[in-house]
C-alpha cells in the first residue's frame, strides 16, 4: 500500500467509527430518557446471567436447530473480527499479516480457524435464509412482520455472506500470492478453505493479482464499517446490546411484580388507623409535575425497558410462545417491543430536530402505536419473557401501560371493573355478600 492508500484507509476508519459513534451517543440518550431504575444489585448474579445468557447462549439452544447455527454465526462475528485488528494495524501502516512474525504456529492455527468458521457462517446463514424465505416458518412470515423488519433479517443474511466470501477471496488472493515464484508476498497463515480456490488465480499476473487482492481487501473492512453502521437502524443491533441487557435484567422471580409506593403507602394507612399520613412524606416541591400512574409514553418506561426495546431480536419466539396470539387475539409481544423501540426513534428524532428539546408532537405510545386490545388481551403468564434469548420483559411495558389505563383514564375493561367493585364492596372479587363469602361450603 502506498501512503495515499495509508491516509486514504485512516480517513475512512475515522469517518466510519465516528458515525458509529454518534449513532452510540444517540442511542444512550433516548435510553436514559427512561424513568430511573436501580438494577446495581447482586453484581455477581448479573455477571452470571450475561455470561450464561448473552456470552453462552443459553437460551438460544433450547431450539437446537437454530441455537446452533447461531452459535456458528455468533461465534464467526467475534473470532472472524479478532482479525480486524490486524487488517486496520496493516492498513494504516502498509505492512502484510503484521502478526504473523511474533505469533508463529498460533497464528497459522488462528487463521486456519476463522476460515473454517467462515464457512460455517455462510452454511448457517444459508439455512436461515431458506428458514425465512422457502420455508417460511410461521413466526418469520407473521402479520406484525412486515415492511423494514422483514426485509432487515434478509439485508443481514446478504451482509454476512458477501462479507465471508470476500475474507476468503482475500485469503485466496493472498495465498496465491505468497506461492507464486520469488513470493509477493511473505509466508504466513494456514488457508485450509483458501487453498481450493486460489487456482481460480491461475494464469493471471501477479500485478492483477495483487489488485484483486487490494480490492476485495479494500471491499472486506469497508464492508465490514457499513455493516457497523447499519447496526443503528436494525434489529441486529443486539450484537452489542444482548450484554448490558442481560447485566441489568430483572433478578426478582417472573410474576413477581413492583408495587408502587403510593399505593402501598395508602394501603398501609388503610390497614393502620392510627398511622401518621404525614409523617414520612418528604416536602412537596410545588413546581413539580404530579406523578404519573403506569406509562402512556417512552418517557414513562424506566430505562431497562427501553434498552429492552433497543435490543429486541424480532426473532418472534415470544409471540410463537404467547396463548393470546394463539388464540388469534392481537397482541403480539414482539410487536410491543418492535412499537416501543420506533416510539422511541421518533422521540429522539424530535429531540435532534429541536435542537435538545423533546416537543409534543399530540402522539403517544399508547393508542397510536400500542391499543388498549392488545394489552389487555395479555394473560401475565410470563411464556413471553420466559421464552426471549436475551432477557427481555414485554410483559413489564404491558403491565405499565395497563397501570396507567386503570388509575389514570379508569379504563379498565367491564369484567375488570366489576371485579374490582365486588373487592372494595365486598372485599372478594365475587359479588356475594361478606355473609354469604363462605355458602358454598355447604352446597354439598
Amino acid at each position: 500500500m502506498s501512503y495515499l492508500d495509508n491516509i486514504l484507509f485512516a480517513i475512512l476508519l475515522i469517518v466510519g467509527f465516528g458515525f458509529f459513534a454518534a449513532s452510540v451517543k444517540k442511542i444512550i440518550r433516548n435510553i436514559n430518557l427512561g424513568v430511573d431504575v436501580d438494577r446495581k444489585d447482586n453484581p455477581k448474579a448479573r455477571w452470571k446471567n450475561m455470561a450464561l445468557i448473552a456470552l453462552g447462549q443459553s437460551r438460544m439452544v433450547r431450539r437446537p436447530v437454530a441455537g446452533i447455527l447461531h452459535i456458528f454465526v455468533y461465534v464467526g462475528f467475534i473470532i472472524i473480527n479478532v482479525e480486524l485488528l490486524e487488517i486496520i494495524i496493516d492498513g494504516l501502516f502498509g505492512t502484510h499479516r503484521i502478526f504473523a512474525p511474533y505469533l508463529g504456529v498460533v497464528y497459522d492455527v488462528l487463521i486456519a480457524s476463522f476460515e473454517i468458521l467462515a464457512i460455517l457462517v455462510i452454511f448457517a446463514v444459508t439455512v436461515f435464509w431458506i428458514r425465512r424465505n422457502f420455508i417460511r416458518l410461521k413466526r418469520f412470515i407473521h402479520s406484525d412482520l412486515k415492511g423494514f423488519p422483514k426485509s432487515d433479517a434478509n439485508y443481514i443474511l446478504y451482509f454476512e455472506t458477501v462479507l465471508m466470501i470476500l475474507f476468503l477471496l482475500m485469503n485466496a488472493a493472498d495465498l496465491h500470492l505468497q506461492n507464486v515464484p520469488g513470493g509477493v508476498f511473505h509466508k504466513a497463515g494456514s488457508f485450509p478453505v483458501s487453498q481450493f480456490i486460489a487456482p481460480i488465480f491461475n494464469g493471471l499476473s501477479n500485478e492483477l493479482v495483487v489488485l484483486l487482492f487490494e480490492v476485495f481487501w479494500w471491499m472486506h473492512i469497508a464492508g465490514i464499517l457499513v455493516f457497523m453502521n447499519y447496526l443503528y437502524f436494525s434489529k441486529h443491533l443486539h450484537i452489542l446490546l444482548a450484554f448490558p441487557n442481560t447485566y441489568f435484567a430483572n433478578l426478582k422471580p417472573e410474576g413477581q411484580f413492583d408495587n408502587l409506593e403510593s399505593v402501598t403507602k395508602e394501603v398501609k394507612l388503610m390497614m393502620d388507623p392510627n398511622a401518621d399520613p404525614f409523617a414520612a412524606a418528604p416536602p412537596a416541591d410545588e413546581n413539580a409535575a404530579p406523578a404519573k400512574f403506569g406509562a402512556s409514553d417512552v418517557q414513562d418506561l424506566n430505562w431497562v425497558q427501553l434498552l429492552n426495546a433497543y435490543t429486541c431480536t424480532e426473532c418472534g419466539r415470544c409471540t410463537s410462545a404467547c396463548p393470546a396470539n394463539q388464540t388469534g387475539k392481537k397482541l403480539s409481544p414482539r410487536k410491543i417491543m418492535m412499537d416501543t423501540r420506533d416510539r422511541l426513534t421518533e422521540v429522539g428524532k424530535n429531540i435532534d430536530a429541536n435542537k435538545g428539546v423533546f416537543v409534543p408532537d399530540n402522539k403517544m405510545l399508547l393508542n397510536d402505536y400500542i391499543t388498549p386490545e392488545e394489552l389487555w388481551a395479555c394473560t401475565s403468564c410470563n411464556a413471553c419473557v420466559e421464552e426471549c434469548p436475551v432477557n427481555i420483559s414485554p410483559l413489564s411495558i404491558i403491565m405499565d401501560m395497563r397501570r396507567y389505563l386503570v388509575m389514570e383514564q379508569s379504563a379498565a375493561p367491564m369484567s375488570l371493573n366489576a371485579m374490582m367493585t365486588n373487592i372494595e364492596n365486598n372485599g372478594a372479587p365475587w359479588q356475594y355478600s361478606q355473609q354469604d363469602r363462605l355458602n358454598w361450603k355447604n352446597e354439598n
